[in-house]
């Protein structure tokens, strides 16, 4: 779960601009937990959303490169929720911003 937290938040800092509010919460919804984190940034096209949790995928290759990234981040997020069978939803408007939010099953000793 620390992977999960880490990676999503890290990934909000270090691909959105300078200015953009980041929002990282926590909810129970009836049987699931879900972790959300949201920024109000430049967003991702619609072509990169069904390809982000591919890994060594990058939106802007250069770019990532720049910032050090690996294209494994979200890879490994989509992995450990799958593990826990979860979900992981990513959701982004062009210019509005963008949504991961990655849902657990609660069990009866939650």
């Amino acid at each position: 779960m620390i992977s999960v937290c880490t990676n999503l938040i890290h990934n909000a800092v270090r691909h959105t601009e300078t200015g953009t509010t980041i929002t990282v919460k926590w909810e129970k919804h009836f049987t699931e937990a879900c972790l959300t984190v949201s920024d109000n940034g430049q967003g991702i096209d619609n072509e990169h959303i069904s390809h982000l949790t591919e890994r060594f995928y990058r939106v802007d290759k250069g770019r990532s490169r720049d910032k050090g990234g690996t294209g494994l981040g979200l890879s490994i997020v989509h992995h450990i929720v799958q593990r826990h069978h979860g979900n992981l939803e990513i959701t982004s408007t062009r210019g509005k911003g963008t949504n991961f939010v990655a849902c657990f099953q609660l069990t009866n000793n939650t």
